[in-house]
């Protein structure tokens, strides 16, 4: 099953609704790692999803946080 990573930027006022937006939201990305750069400033999310496509993948999200988040296909790679 492919994977994705979803990338969310959002506004500062905006980071307490979309961690609200999964409240209630049935989605395997709840209570799973993410990163984020919302405390040392920058407000955006990472996660990792697998689905199989992009569209799949953002369904993972609550509405409003897809609505503001990319999918990019990732495959795992040996660093040489």
């Amino acid at each position: 099953m492919p994977r994705f990573l979803l990338h969310n930027r959002h506004a500062a006022a905006d980071c307490g609704v979309v961690f609200a937006a999964f409240r209630g939201f049935p989605s395997p990305l709840r209570h799973t790692g993410a990163l984020a750069s919302c405390r040392a400033g920058g407000h955006e999310i990472w996660w990792q999803a697998t689905a199989a496509d992009a569209a799949g993948a953002l369904d993972q999200l609550p509405h409003y946080v897809a609505a503001t988040t990319t999918a990019t296909r990732i495959e795992p790679v040996d660093t040489p």
